[in-house]
């Protein structure tokens, strides 16, 4: 963990996850100055879910054409040189003449660069730590993420207030820039040369179907990749449109409880984070009673927190939560990076990132229904209900978990 590149790595993401974060927010300034419109502010989320559904799903074409590093940088550099266009076209019209759809355009084409630089970036970090170190790299990372969001969000408010949305997109201007160098700065040993590459002769649609394909064929990917999509169906519950009727209608509460309840659930995950890298050697040795148990206590967090009325109950219950989902999500992202080789994990990845994204979309739109029909305590049991059968399927299926030193190293089973 003391390689440089992974310290470039982190950094990067850093300053890139950072600017994302004050760019939304700055975004919603401008456009809830525009509209005072919560539906169209609704639109942003949407917008970015469907941009990297798209990208990430023909991100292994790049893939093929060129090394992670590579696609990183040239993700940073484009994002840049959008938030640059962004900001040039503000100025040229104004906040109150650009209008809402020329915005969405620019979320949209900022969020397909961003559908190929997850899953490069997931899947450049075994590349550049020992295997046996992979528990405590994730941990830290997610835990450097987890500090980002939790203080982002505090710091983004005071700043759009204070220097409003045009001049906060300046801000991410410069954090998306800075992180390009930084992933200019990596040195990747695995990397594919360009000759290399263009030799391989593999076509656009097998190229797309590779990730796919590895994951339904193998009975460890696939297993893996049943329980992400349970969390993400489950997960769904965390969107601020559903915590805000969970605090107005359940805990009677401010809107300012809504931030609370933001604020101990990313406290939650820190702690994850922290016992992640503090206890990654006993993670290793009981990755698969991790998941397990952590699947439970999910399920658990969750049902308590759609029953009880009290707020400070609903506090502990959400610390909770994010803690349980950090082990888990280490626990899992682990697992997979050493079950498939640094050649195919890219692709696994992109495959992932598209599926993820399409069935989170699915599940926002779901679970915002049941609420409205059902209400939101319906909601949560929904959800407790389902993590409940995540926890019970991967008792069922722990023997095709790989332990440290199992990994399968899927390199060749697609040839």
């Amino acid at each position: 963990m003391k390689r440089k590149s992974f310290r470039y790595l982190w950094v990067g993401q850093a300053l890139a996850n950072s600017g994302d974060l004050f760019y939304i927010v700055g975004l919603m300034a401008i456009v809830h100055g525009i509209t005072g419109s919560a539906m169209f502010m609704a639109l942003i989320p949407f917008a970015t879910t469907m941009a990297r559904f798209i990208s990430g799903s023909f991100a292994p074409i790049l893939m093929d054409k060129y090394n992670l590093k590579s696609l990183l940088a040239s993700s940073q550099i484009g994002k840049t040189a959008m938030l640059f266009l962004l900001i040039m076209t503000d100025y040229a019209l104004g906040e109150q003449e650009m209008t809402v759809y020329a915005i969405l355009g620019f979320v949209f084409l900022i969020s397909l660069l961003d559908g190929w630089a997850a899953p490069a970036s997931h899947a450049m970090l075994p590349r550049l730590v020992d295997t046996s170190e992979l528990t405590k790299a994730n941990s830290f990372i997610a835990l450097v993420d987890q500090m980002i969001q939790l203080g982002g969000w505090a710091v983004g408010g005071p700043l759009v207030a204070a220097l409003g949305g045009s001049n906060v997109i300046w801000v991410t201007f410069v954090l998306a820039a800075a992180a390009a160098i930084f992933m200019r700065l990596i040195e990747d040993q695995h990397e594919t040369t360009q000759g290399q590459k263009e030799k391989s002769g593999v076509s656009h649609w097998s190229s797309i179907q590779e990730g796919w394909i590895l994951i339904w064929r193998e009975p460890s990917l696939r297993a893996i990749h049943v329980i992400f999509v349970l969390e993400t169906i489950a997960g769904v519950i965390w969107i601020a449109a559903i915590i805000y009727v969970y605090v107005a209608e359940v805990l009677h509460r401010e809107e300012a409880w809504w931030g609370y309840i933001n604020a101990s659930f990313f406290l939650g995950l820190m702690l994850g984070g922290l016992f992640g890298m503090r206890a990654a050697e006993v993670i290793d040795r009981n990755i698969r009673q991790f998941v397990i148990i952590s699947s439970f206590g999910i399920s658990f967090m969750t049902f308590g927190f759609g029953l009880t009325s009290l707020p400070w109950l609903a506090l502990v219950f959400s610390a909770g939560f994010g803690m349980f989902e950090q082990l888990k999500a280490v626990s899992l992202q682990t697992t997979l990076q050493r079950s498939v080789s640094v050649r195919l994990l890219p692709k696994v990845y992109a495959a992932q990132s598209a599926l993820i994204s399409l069935v989170f979309g699915v599940s926002t739109l779901l679970f915002g229904f049941i609420t409205d029909q059902f209400g939101v305590r319906a909601t949560y049991i929904i959800a407790a209900a389902i993590m409940f059968i995540s926890g019970c399927y991967a008792l069922r299926i722990r023997s095709r978990l790989p332990e440290i030193g199992e990994g399968l190293r899927t390199d060749s089973s697609l040839n």
